[in-house]
């Protein structure tokens, strides 16, 4: 394990952060895009909507250009990702400086959405943090999380790995963007797209799908009966 926590080095990158996301997150347009479409799902048009592990607001900037009307709150455990967001989204959305693993900022929320966080936490931490995202959501609630997930065996994570290595160059990364990309990803626990989907039928969601999936990015969406 590295030393600090993922925390401080997203403080520390939080300045050059954003600007790579397209570079490496290859699949970048569809796979926000598909995030923010999800929320088409819920029961009834969401409303209160919580941004877990928001960083920047990238997320966030898609779900208010679609649901402008929406009240949505971020949260992140690095307050300089937040000031970031605050410079772009101002008083149009509320900020919350906290981890993943404390309690949820109270519900009920209409959707839960995550983008690239929810990795950070161990297998446990993820089934808790489902749970917690579950019994946070009114009725009929969705819950979309946007992941970077393990491949479904050894010798297809190793794959994806070498390709999204390829294609984050290719797309313009430096070596030293990669350098930077890979001191975030030491603090990594993927999982796979199988195993979350298990453990969101655990945590109770009535459903539970895999929207979008391209290698190493997913978009696994689950919905709160009601």
């Amino acid at each position: 394990m590295p030393d600090g926590t993922a925390s401080d080095v997203f403080d520390r990158q939080a300045g050059g952060y954003e600007a790579l996301r397209r570079r490496l997150v290859p699949p970048y347009d569809d796979f926000y895009g598909t995030a923010v479409a999800a929320l088409d799902l819920a029961a009834r048009p969401p409303r209160r909507i919580l941004d877990l592990g928001a960083g920047t607001g990238l997320l966030a900037r898609g779900v208010l250009a679609a649901r402008p009307q929406a009240e949505l709150v971020l949260l992140d455990a690095a307050p300089a990702m937040l000031d970031e967001a605050r410079a772009t989204l101002g008083d149009r959305v509320a900020y919350h400086v906290g981890d993943l693993a404390d309690p949820l900022p109270a519900g009920p929320w209409d959707a839960v959405v995550s983008a690239l966080a929810a990795h950070h936490l161990d297998d446990p931490g993820k089934r808790d943090l489902f749970a917690r995202a579950h019994d946070a959501l009114a009725p009929g609630g969705v819950f979309v999380n946007a992941e970077q997930v393990a491949g479904p065996t050894a010798r297809l994570d190793a794959a994806y790995r070498a390709w999204h290595r390829e294609r984050a160059l290719a797309l313009g990364a430096t070596e030293q963007d990669w350098r930077e990309a890979e001191e975030r990803m030491a603090y990594d626990r993927c999982a796979s797209v199988e195993a979350q989907l298990g453990w969101l039928r655990d945590a109770g969601f009535a459903e539970a799908d895999c929207l979008f999936k391209d290698r190493l990015f997913a978009v696994l969406v689950a919905l709160r009966a009601g």
